[in-house]
């Protein structure tokens, strides 16, 4: 059987051929990122890691599908009045959600890994909600850039356009980074004790948090430092994505 695990490339008349396991997909935003990364920054690297994770899954027999990516994140107030900056509900979010899975349901495909991109977004209640009316379908959710630890692989990884997206940028897509011109990503933190120890939680004003809008220093980004990066994350959701398919149980007896 041909691979055909890029939907966003492929053509339905392989896909109509084969069957398929799973279905991964990426979910990024529509946001600044510094000076120096593209606004879809967050959809391009979840749908390079997932393609590289599908291509090895094939590789151990599970067939999976990469979905095109959502380009609809969550933002916080000082963001959504950037330039361009897209801001998705809760509700839009949860009902692109609702129906791509309605779409699997019906296919006979009933396990879907989410693979978020953006830190702003979270699927947590969406999955709980979907479980109620898809009690045979699987959902999952996972940030790629926690698969492996990040700071065995960076000096300073940053938050958001710091080191380590920005280096895996430039191993993917080397030509929209603009290094030259990213900003130093500085960010002003609480002064409440209770909001920088985590004791509770608001969104943060962007605004009064960064400059540049980024959060973390990306000039010591390298394209080597992204592939090392990206190659270990893709494996480990390689990993997750063939013990789904494999394993007879998610539980232990």
């Amino acid at each position: 059987m041909i691979k055909n695990f890029d939907l966003s490339t492929a053509n339905y008349g392989r896909v109509r051929k084969g069957e398929y396991h799973i279905a991964i997909l990426p979910w990024g935003a529509t946001e600044p990122h510094n000076y120096h990364l593209p606004y879809l920054t967050d959809c391009y690297l979840s749908q390079a890691i997932g393609l590289d994770a599908a291509r090895l899954a094939w590789e151990e027999g599970v067939h999976t599908m990469v979905l095109p990516p959502v380009p609809f994140g969550a933002q916080n107030p000082g963001q959504r009045e950037l330039p361009f900056c897209i801001h998705a509900r809760y509700e839009t979010q949860a009902g692109i959600l609702s129906d791509i899975v309605e779409s699997l349901d019906e296919q006979g495909i009933n396990i879907l890994l989410i693979l978020n991109g953006h830190g702003g977004n979270s699927f947590k209640n969406m999955i709980r909600d979907l479980a109620v009316d898809y009690p045979d379908f699987l959902i999952l959710s996972a940030e790629w850039w926690k698969a492996v630890p990040e700071k065995e692989y960076f000096d300073e990884p940053g938050e958001h356009a710091g080191e380590l997206e920005t280096s895996v940028m430039m191993h993917y897509f080397p030509h929209l980074v603009e290094l030259e011109h990213a900003g130093e990503g500085k960010q002003h933190g609480w002064t409440v004790d209770g909001l920088r120890k985590g004791i509770a939680w608001t969104p943060r004003n962007w605004l009064d948090v960064t400059k540049d809008t980024g959060i973390g220093d990306p000039s010591k980004s390298t394209r080597e430092k992204g592939k090392a990066f990206a190659e270990a994350c893709a494996q480990e959701i390689a990993q997750l994505l063939v013990d789904l398919v494999e394993k007879d149980q998610l539980y232990d007896k």
